[in-house]
């Protein structure tokens, strides 16, 4: 399974070529858009972050001060915005409280610890976490979502319970734990799932995995 999930990766980057995600400047803008991309487009988060970016909030200790009605206009385009306010700072007082409102010490910390932080934080799912973990922290951690559930379907390369810690295990115990190939594969599985492995009417004709 290695040897054929690897062989996938490589078709898929020579289609796709690398994605260059999570797209953000900072740890901090990406932690951001984790918790604002819950439920919305990333055309709508986009707005969002550079509403905060503009008015000079991308900081972990301006999103601490700022007040609850005032970030929520800023990230009003994202939805669910009054809720997401409260994710948003929920995480947020977390590295300030705890560490010392720096991202680096909080990446210092091992996957595991900071997994269970990040998940005993309010309104922080697996799937929220795990792309905190994985595109803002570096952590080789395999982000599981319905992308990734729409491929192992289509494909033909699991038989297990959908459950997202039995998919994430199916990857990460497959392929070699590494924050390169975790990022670029998960990516390139959007990629694929976005232009050919459609939720209605896919494109299996011209897949480049046809043969797979």
């Amino acid at each position: 399974m290695r040897q054929r999930l690897l062989k996938i990766f490589d078709i898929l980057l020579e289609t796709f070529g690398e994605r260059h995600w999570w797209p953000g400047e900072t740890a901090l803008e990406v932690i951001v858009g984790a918790v604002l991309t819950q439920n919305t487009s990333w055309k709508n988060v986009e707005k969002a972050i550079a509403s905060l970016k503009s008015s000079g909030l991308m900081d972990v200790d301006r999103l601490y001060e700022v007040e609850d009605a005032i970030l929520a206009q800023h990230i009003r385009s994202s939805g669910y915005y009054n809720l997401k306010t409260a994710r948003l700072k929920n995480i947020i007082n977390v590295i300030h409280d705890e560490y010392g409102s720096s991202i680096e010490q909080l990446r210092n910390n091992g996957t595991n610890k900071l997994r269970e932080k990040l998940l005993g934080i309010k309104g922080i799912g697996e799937e929220t976490a795990d792309s905190i973990l994985l595109y803002a922290l570096e952590k080789p951690v395999f982000v599981i979502d319905a992308y990734t559930k729409r491929f192992l379907a289509g494909h033909g390369l699991y038989d297990g319970p959908y459950r997202y810690a039995d998919m994430q295990a199916f990857f990460m115990d497959s392929l070699p734990s590494d924050t390169y190939l975790f990022n670029e594969y998960h990516a390139l599985i959007v990629a694929l799932c976005q232009s050919h492995c459609l939720k209605r009417a896919p494109r299996c004709t011209d897949c480049p995995l046809k043969n797979q």
